[in-house]
């Protein structure tokens, strides 16, 4: 999609502060981060949010939320803890019409 940030990222059209890379996902930093630690775990393929993943995602998912676990190890908040947050929609939060995994850490949340 020409229009969406997250693919132009994906496809080197826009430069962001990639921390991974593979075949499947990158992780990026959120360039307005909510706590020390803000990842987000961006599959390459265009889904526009959780409501719009099929039975097909669920490796891609899954893949996601481990890669989201690697990430919080490599940036040292794995022990304390971190939050694993996707918005969907615009009632949810979402900003931006693709799917993507928040990763917060670094800090002590509400519960």
């Amino acid at each position: 999609m020409d229009d969406c940030v997250f693919c132009n990222i994906s496809n080197k059209v826009i430069d962001a502060q990639i921390v991974f890379e593979d075949q499947d996902v990158m992780v990026i930093k959120d360039i307005l981060p909510k706590a020390p630690v803000h990842l987000l775990v961006i599959p390459r393929e265009h889904i526009i949010s959780i409501n719009h993943a099929e039975p097909r995602h669920q490796a891609l998912l899954g893949k996601m939320i481990l890669t989201a676990k690697e990430m919080a190890w490599k940036e040292g908040v794995a022990e304390a803890g971190y939050k694993l947050v996707y918005n969907v929609g615009k009632d949810g939060g979402q900003v931006i019409p693709h799917l993507h995994l928040h990763l917060l850490g670094g800090k002590k949340f509400s519960e």
